[in-house]
């Protein structure tokens, strides 16, 4: 396991991290039913890697991927900063019922997500998904007055359009925009990632390994657990999962080239979209999160950078990367 001297940290415009987060949702939902001791097993080993940056949302397990964060947390908390959302809202049960930035919501969220999260302050509170129905300088304003009380550090967007990330900014301090970024989602970067580097918002880029199909170990959907919610997504459907094996495969030759898996060539190749970028590849498996904070490290010069950018432009992506009525409430 990697040192924590190892892994350097970037600036998420005035919040300093270590240069690769770890995404929590692997260790509550979606992806089938998580282990909960490799959970715990695996976050505390991102926390001896060097890891300090963790990142969830209240909506991950319904409350329950704050509250295993919250408790491996408990006694390193001083360590870590801890980025979680608002905004997405879920029955007990799961079920999906809409997305809310009303002002009071936002502080009621906030309240809630301490409470689970056993802490004080929540570094980084992100909008998670833009309320169509809220004007976004009034969710902004009611995170700036939890700025002003101490209980929010920093604000952060998740999916939000270029427009939307002026707006907010304007009135409270954006320090990070969350998107989906990797070889095979690449929608941010004409319009969205120059509006952060012209404002100075770091970049936090989720599902880096393509919700784990650029790591080459979903070869059909009967990979994926019964209840796992790619299933459900275009890109992993019969019709389009293995068109899309294509990618992995000329990547493949790449990585093979380089001595490095696929995932990693992968997630390298994001964590080389600049200075300003930090992935959050999230796992239940200490032995994959030890792969993957070495691709922290991998260095990927012009010719290397040459080679990935030839398969992605000769390889489509077939399926969008949500169904579409998910998609149209990113705002992207």
């Amino acid at each position: 396991m990697c040192a924590t001297s190892v892994l350097p940290s970037r600036e998420l415009r005035d919040l300093r991290v270590s240069c690769q987060g770890f995404g929590c949702l692997p260790t509550t939902a979606f992806y089938g039913r998580p282990d909960r001791a490799a959970a715990v097993r695996t976050l505390r080993a991102a926390l001896d890697a060097g890891v300090t940056l963790f990142d969830t949302a209240d909506v991950q397990g319904v409350g329950a991927g704050e509250e295993l964060l919250g408790a491996v947390l408990a006694d390193r908390r001083d360590e870590v900063v801890i980025a979680t959302k608002f905004g997405m809202l879920r029955s007990p049960d799961g079920a999906f019922l809409g997305l809310c930035g009303r002002p009071e919501y936002v502080r009621r969220a906030c309240e809630d997500s301490l409470r689970r999260l056993r802490t004080d302050r929540i570094d980084l509170y992100y909008q998670h998904w833009i309320d169509p129905s809220v004007p976004v300088e009034e969710t902004a304003g009611a995170v700036a007055e939890l700025v002003r009380e101490g209980k929010v550090r920093h604000f952060g967007l998740s999916e939000p359009s270029a427009a939307t990330v002026r707006r907010a900014d304007a009135v409270c301090p954006v320090s990070a925009v969350q998107s989906e970024w990797s070889l095979w989602s690449r929608g941010i970067e004409d319009e969205v990632v120059p509006a952060c580097r012209e404002l100075g918002i770091g970049l936090v880029a989720y599902a880096p390994l393509g919700r784990g199909f650029l790591t080459g170990t979903i070869r059909s959907t009967d990979d994926l657990a019964a209840d796992d919610f790619r299933r459900a997504q275009p890109r992993f459907a019969a019709a389009n999962l293995g068109r899309n094996l294509a990618l992995v495969r000329r990547l493949g030759a790449v990585a093979e080239g380089l001595g490095v898996s696929v995932a990693q060539l992968a997630l390298a190749w994001v964590q080389h979209r600049g200075p300003d970028v930090v992935p959050v590849p999230g796992t239940c498996d200490p032995a994959h999160l030890a792969d993957n904070v070495v691709a922290a490290a991998l260095p990927l010069g012009p010719a290397e950078l040459a080679a990935v950018d030839a398969v992605i432009a000769g390889t489509p992506v077939h399926g969008e990367r949500y169904r579409l009525e998910m998609l149209a409430m990113t705002g992207n």
